[in-house]
Order: structure tokens, then C-alpha cells, then sequence
């Protein structure tokens, strides 16, 4: 059986009694319904596995001992920072999931001209946080004991003019340069656009902020299938990927 694999915030001590975070403990206790005895591995975000048992199942707690710490050598020599155009219903939310299980370092959330999804401030807070969540469970899954940070949304415009020594790559099926064809680099910014692609305004702007276009291949791709195919090639050509 494999070992569930659960995110605890904050530090974990070694060789002593504390509680599961309150997601976790939800997830051991009332889905996995694990018993005292059973064996845990915990990740913080520090990059190791922290082996565990649990010591006590209680009504509104679950005791946990981490008994040893290793690193985990999983994290891609990559260090990629996706730009993603904001898509409707969950589409977001599964180019988030699938971005993390390939190893992308860092998201932002990009509002663009056609977006086409409205959030105020209350509303982009908590999208935010279910973002990160999504990312988390992500890294729960793939065996990734560092969590990528999903930053708050920003306009395209804002974020195309961060300063960063990065490789700053785009997608144009038209363009004649394709990712086999780059320099190599071991960090890259890649920004892609939602549903509906980029306007030509939007285009220019991300070349006037020197990002490269790059082809993946002669078919036009929906925005996730862009993302995700994007991040593997990279991977691929750059990265961990065999």
C-alpha cells in the first residue's frame, strides 16, 4: 500500500507528539480513516520527506510523531514561472493541478483581454487560496516535497514588465523557431494566453517585452493543452523528462 503522503504547514519536529493540520487530519481520519500505528510521510515546503505515525486518532485531533528526515531529490533542475491567461469554469484549475505535477516552479494568474472572468477583491482572495490548495494536493500526489507559489493574479501588462534575467518564451504555431531549436536555459518564463489566445495588442506586448515566440507545432492549441504540452517539451529539452 502506498504511503499517503500529506502537507503540514509550519516546522515539523522530530521525536515528538503534534497535531495534523486540519486538512490533513480530515483527509487521514474520515477518508483514509487510518489508525494509530499507521505510517504518514509529511513535506513542509522545505524540500524533504519527514516519515510519521500517527500516535492517537482523537474526536477533534490527530497525533502525529515524525521519527526521521530525508531530502527528496524530485525537483527539476527547471526552474520555470508560468504566465497563464485566467480561464473560465475550471479549466484554471486543472492547468494549475497538471503545471505542478511537471514540475513548474512558480504561477501567476494573468487577467488579459479575453479572459472573460470578473473577480473583485474578496473573490480573487479566495481563488487564490483554492489555487494554492490545488497546488498543494498536487505536490501531495507527485511526490514533491517543495510547493510552487500561486501568485495573487496580476494584469498582463504588470507582469510582462517585472525585471527578471529569465529566457521569456511565448507560442506562435506560425513563428519558425520551436523549442528544439532555443538555447538552453535553466530559467524560463513562459507565458501563455487564455481561451480565445491573445489580441494582436497583447502580442505585441510581449514582444516589446522580449519574450521569444516558440512553436510546438503546426496545429493550433486550446489554452491548457497549450500550457501543459509547453511545460513538457521544456521539460523535456531542459529539464527532468526522459
Amino acid at each position: 500500500m502506498r504511503i499517503p503522503r500529506i502537507y503540514q504547514p509550519g516546522v515539523i519536529p522530530l521525536q515528538q507528539d503534534f497535531a495534523l493540520a486540519e486538512d490533513g487530519a480530515n483527509h487521514i481520519g474520515r477518508v483514509l480513516r487510518m489508525q494509530a500505528g499507521d505510517e504518514l510521510c509529511l513535506f513542509n515546503g522545505d524540500g524533504q520527506n519527514y516519515q510519521a505515525l500517527i500516535t492517537a486518532v482523537e474526536k477533534k485531533q490527530l497525533l502525529v510523531k515524525a521519527i526521521a528526515v530525508s531530502a527528496n531529490p524530485v525537483e527539476s533542475p527547471l526552474k520555470l514561472h508560468l504566465g497563464q491567461g485566467i480561464s473560465r469554469g475550471d479549466r484554471m484549475d486543472f492547468v494549475i493541478q497538471k503545471a505542478v505535477e511537471l514540475g513548474v516552479t512558480e504561477i501567476t494568474p494573468l487577467f488579459t483581454e479575453r479572459c472573460g472572468v470578473k473577480l473583485d477583491a474578496e473573490r480573487l482572495t479566495k481563488r487564490t487560496e483554492q489555487w494554492q490548495k490545488i497546488a498543494i494536493a498536487a505536490c501531495e500526489q507527485s511526490g514533491r516535497s517543495v510547493v510552487p507559489l500561486v501568485h495573487t493574479a496580476l494584469q498582463l501588462n504588470k507582469w510582462l514588465a517585472q525585471e527578471t534575467k529569465d529566457l521569456k518564451l511565448t507560442l506562435d504555431p506560425w513563428t519558425s523557431d520551436s523549442i528544439k531549436t532555443i538555447a538552453g536555459s535553466q530559467t524560463i518564463r513562459l507565458v501563455i494566453g487564455p481561451e480565445g489566445g491573445f489580441t494582436d495588442a497583447e502580442v505585441a506586448q510581449t514582444k516589446d517585452a522580449g519574450f521569444m515566440a516558440v512553436r510546438l507545432g503546426p496545429r493550433v492549441l486550446r489554452t491548457e493543452t497549450a500550457a501543459l504540452t509547453a511545460i513538457s517539451a521544456l521539460q523535456l529539452q531542459f529539464g527532468d523528462l526522459a
